[in-house]
């Protein structure tokens, strides 16, 4: 078994500090312990191991290559408890909110509206998950979903609609003129899979536009909205873009809008605040609209 393997850690201790100071008195100083202690506990560790891992010398001892080899694996092994340790008092010490999103608003929206409502002062953490399964982010006290705004167990409070329009690379503008709907049927597009029912594809956004999409072109198709931003970015084609999503890379010339068509939907993105949910859920709640422009939630 691996336990039966591992020398004690009262033993490991004396053996690294000696290592790295150089000195079994120096270590026995920064240890608090006497220095015929820490000496011993090192011979017994070498009568452990059956091995030497110092050559002693008046007033000076110097590691052997077999203590070199373990000094390396004791200070990582250390690193990574001294990490861990660390890790879960910071824990104890702040409170952790749980937050969840799907991909979509969690790539292109929440993250930078989270930084702004934590500090390293804050006794809040945020533990986020972001997925594009519904029933993993309705696991969390708040919430960042698209959809209708009927969520059981939930106060349901709408951000922003949807507003979905086309949007491509300068370039790609430049070497296919476009100018109404009919032009997006002799142009690339770049389609979302038909994941949820409340997504919407191109079948959907001609039809609504009035322009039969039978005769599209469909050069790709992704479940991925962020890989869809990507490929419309690097010129391969028309996408659909979703106000709100899409404004930084419209602000910063990497996209642009074709046509001035928009086509809204009853759907939108909502803040969930859990039912029951303590203060400090109340607060970010409150943090994501103050962001929006929207009044508070009660």
């Amino acid at each position: 078994m691996l336990r039966r393997n591992l020398p004690p850690l009262d033993l490991l201790l004396p053996f690294e500090a000696s290592a790295r100071l150089g000195s079994f008195t120096r270590a026995a100083e920064e240890l608090s312990v006497t220095q015929s202690a820490v000496s011993q506990r090192v011979r017994k560790l070498e009568e452990l191991l059956e091995i030497s891992l110092f050559e002693r010398r008046h007033r000076a001892i110097e590691l052997t290559p077999e203590g070199r080899e373990l000094l390396n694996g004791v200070k990582v092994a250390l690193q990574h408890l001294t990490s861990a340790t660390h890790s879960l008092r910071q824990r104890e010490a702040r409170r952790f909110l749980r937050l969840a999103c799907d991909t979509s608003i969690g790539q292109h929206w929440l993250v930078p509206r989270i930084e702004t409502f934590l500090n390293p002062d804050s006794p809040v953490a945020i533990d986020l998950t972001v997925s594009d399964s519904e029933a993993e982010v309705l696991g969390a006290d708040v919430a960042v979903l698209h959809g209708d705004g009927q969520w059981p167990g939930f106060v349901a409070r709408r951000l922003f609609g949807d507003m979905v329009f086309p949007v491509c690379a300068p370039g790609y503008l430049e070497r296919h003129p476009i100018a109404t709907p009919d032009d997006l049927l002799s142009a690339e597009l770049i389609d979302l899979d038909y994941i949820h029912w409340n997504w919407m594809n191109w079948s959907i956004w001609l039809t609504e536009t009035g322009v039969d999409p039978a005769s599209a072109r469909i050069l790709m198709r992704t479940n991925s909205y962020t890989a869809l931003l990507d490929a419309a970015k690097a010129g391969m084609g028309v996408a659909l873009g979703w106000g709100n999503l899409v404004d930084g890379a419209l602000e910063r010339g990497e996209l642009v809008r074709p046509v001035a068509e928009t086509v809204d939907t009853a759907n939108g993105y909502y803040v969930l605040l859990r039912q029951g949910a303590g203060e400090d859920a109340h607060r970010l709640a409150q943090h994501l609209y103050r962001d929006t422009g929207m009044a508070r939630p009660e």
